[in-house]
């Protein structure tokens, strides 16, 4: 048998696992908004979802690049998807005790899944083949993550998202038993959505018990035996720290965006969306009134089409352009559009703030991609630490949440214009391989 045919069933269940972290981040913005009513939680507060969900990948992420040098890709990937599934279950008692702590270890251990399976699924793919093709690969199969990332809002709307338009606020001039009650119902619909979700993780877990994986190896320099000697990489370095302030990024402007759409626009809608009015009403049971926070969770949904738009036509376009290149064109266009969205009005602020999703598209798998080119056999080691860089997403958004607490959402957001501006460098200079390793006496 070819060898291409030999990878051939390892790749897509790989790139099925894609599709599966894709989900579970997705639903993040969901869970903010929703937590905040049925926890009553403020908006920093809530922010400590994506606290807790990327400093799982922070503590796991090192731990998974070390057990897979010992025991391969495919353990690591199982016991990625086991750690995920066990999380997802969480969710059923942490909304029977509604208790916000609860929830955040349910988060945090379906990150320390997903950093098993994003440190695995990520060098795996680009070294499965063609190395001249990784970054075209990688983006590829990204695209399925894509996929997944326009679902997860969708279903989390209608699945978790009641027919009920209260705020926080409202519920503070209730009768405290009726408040309590909503607050109650609201946190119980979290349960069968991740239930569903566990079951089809398990799922995907023994499809992979069964299916034998090869272990591929990625050309280039051997290690000399001491994990630090990494670090004498430029580009990995610098290539950490990109990614540390592109998955911050991309956490401030999912998490917060129904918020920013309710602030900024909420009883205007982008004309793309309303075309789609009929499916919306149909997903919601047939429902002639769409709640304003239901069509926030559709125009996020928008967002996270153009997303995956932007990660087909990346793919595509790295066939005539380098990836560097593309990667710093893409920043330039993220970086104006933000500009517009801190400075703009009402719903051309919103629109412009959903099309930054089309040029973050390329961002993460170009940036992984550049950042392990010529690791050798350090590449699993080199792949945990930009999975580390992660925890961006842990400790911008608390502080975007704490910014716009003290003065206003919209001014926030000048968070991510930083974000991009770092990444532009990255694409430039910083990713520059000509000379991989850094001299140690500089």
């Amino acid at each position: 048998m070819s060898k291409r045919k030999t990878f051939l069933i390892p790749f897509a269940l790989v790139t099925s696992l894609f599709f599966l972290w894709g989900i579970a981040n997705s639903l993040n913005g969901i869970l903010i908004n929703h937590f905040q009513l049925a926890l009553d939680l403020k908006r920093w507060q809530a922010g400590l979802v994506d606290f807790a969900f990327y400093l799982g990948y922070f503590f796991l992420a090192l731990p998974a690049g070390l057990f897979m040098q010992r025991y391969g890709y495919k353990k690591g990937i199982l016991l990625g998807l086991l750690l995920y599934a066990g999380g997802a279950l969480l969710f059923y008692p942490a909304a029977e005790v509604r208790t916000y702590g609860f929830f955040l270890f349910a988060l945090f251990t379906i990150a320390s899944g997903l950093a098993f399976l994003e440190t695995a699924a990520n060098p795996y793919v680009s070294i499965l083949g063609d190395p001249a093709k990784a970054e075209q690969r990688i983006n590829f199969a990204q695209s399925f993550n894509g996929l997944s990332i326009i679902l997860g809002p969708l279903l989390g709307s209608v699945l978790i998202f009641t027919e009920n338009d209260f705020t926080r606020d409202d519920l503070m001039l209730m009768p405290e038993a009726q408040a309590e009650a909503i607050r109650i119902a609201e946190a119980q619909t979290v349960q069968t959505p991740y239930l569903g979700l566990a079951l089809i993780v398990l799922l995907v877990a023994l499809l992979f018990y069964l299916t034998p994986m090869p272990e591929p190896v990625q050309p280039g320099e051997r290690s000399d035996g001491r994990w630090q000697s990494i670090f004498r990489h430029r580009h990995l370095t610098l290539g950490i720290l990109a990614q540390f302030f592109y998955v911050g990024a991309q956490a401030c402007l999912w998490g917060y965006f129904i918020d920013f759409k309710l602030a900024m626009a909420p009883d205007e809608h982008f004309s793309l969306v309303k075309t789609m009015t009929p499916f919306f009403e149909w997903l919601s049971g047939g429902a002639t009134e769409l709640t304003l926070k239901r069509w926030a969770g559709f125009h996020l949904t928008f967002c996270l089409i153009l997303f995956m738009i932007g990660r087909f036509v990346g793919t595509a376009l790295m066939s005539v352009i380098a990836p560097r290149r593309l990667l710093a064109l893409f920043s330039v266009a993220a970086l104006a559009l933000m500009l517009y969205a801190i400075t703009g009005d009402g719903l051309s602020a919103v629109v412009a703030l959903m099309f930054v999703n089309f040029f973050l598209s390329i961002m993460f798998p170009t940036i992984f991609a550049l950042g392990t080119k010529g690791l050798g056999d350090q590449v699993k080691l080199g792949s945990s630490l930009i999975i580390m860089a992660i925890v961006g997403g842990a400790l911008l958004p608390p502080l975007l949440g704490w910014f716009s607490d003290q003065y206003s959402l919209q001014a926030a957001y000048v968070i991510p214009v930083i974000c991009f501006s770092y990444i532009l460098y990255y694409a430039g200079w910083g990713a520059d391989t000509r000379s991989l390793i850094l001299d140690p006496r500089s």
